[in-house]
């Protein structure tokens, strides 16, 4: 199935225009009121069969197109080292309502008979998170929830207190107040404001890969995405509480 990439858009409430990429392709799908005026028709240069017209700001265009054509996707060991050598943020987006690499894992089983991992002892991830965390260096991530949650989003939630104990800083977001706030329906790695990891999923909830990313429009974007779910996004403890007085 082709999958649309929504860059961004300049409408109000949902209106045109909007701008897509086409993934896996270099193409972007550009969506906007239909040209009916006869005399600006009249002037259109070899038009074929099939083909239609649309009108965009050109504000869309400077804020959103990207400015290189996509790269390849590459395996996501390709990124391992950006997680030691970045100089002051990594950020991460997580979108999905539930990943398969959770679900694999013996952890995933241990919670599913009942054990606390909240406190499980370090591993390789917890270990360089505190080691970088510990030169001053920030592991930002927020989390789209669903009400009620996934059973992937409760393993996450559950688990992730050993995460925020190692140094991350993990909040939650409704994916409500993430559609209100435009965020991309793409999960990411944002590196030091510089470099964007997106992912790339099958129909299973599998990493396939990432595509990285220094576009001058794609690396804003995901700034004003992370800027914006950080101010919304709720601490894992505070969003803990709320959900089990709810539960």
């Amino acid at each position: 199935m082709t999958r649309l990439r929504f860059l961004g858009t300049t409408s109000d409430d949902g209106d045109c225009p909007t701008l897509y990429e086409v993934e896996g392709t270099t193409d972007v799908l550009v969506q906007g009121d239909r040209v009916t005026d006869p005399e600006q028709l009249a002037q259109l240069r070899d038009v074929k069969d099939g083909e239609t017209f649309v009108l965009v700001p050109r504000d869309l265009l400077v804020r959103f197109a990207p400015r290189t054509i996509a790269p390849e996707m590459v395996p996501f060991s390709e990124i391992v080292t950006q997680f030691r050598e970045f100089k002051h943020t990594a950020f991460r987006l997580e979108t999905r309502r539930g990943y398969a690499s959770d679900r694999n894992s013996p952890k995933w089983g241990r919670w599913k008979s009942g054990v606390d991992t909240s406190a499980e002892p370090d591993n390789a991830w917890r270990e360089n998170v505190r080691a970088q965390t510990a030169e001053g260096k920030r592991f930002e991530r927020v989390r789209l929830v669903d009400q009620p949650l996934t059973e992937g989003q409760q393993f996450l939630l559950d688990s992730g207190h050993s995460n925020v104990a190692a140094g991350e800083d993990v909040r939650n977001l409704p994916r409500p107040e993430a559609d209100r706030l435009g965020l991309p329906e793409h999960d990411f790695w944002l590196f030091d404001s510089r470099l964007v990891a997106r992912f790339v999923f099958d129909e299973d909830d599998t990493t396939l890969g990432v595509i990285l990313s220094e576009d001058p429009a794609e690396v804003p974007l995901a700034c004003q995405a992370r800027d914006a779910a950080w101010h919304h996004a709720t601490h894992t403890a505070d969003f803990a509480r709320a959900v089990a007085s709810t539960g």
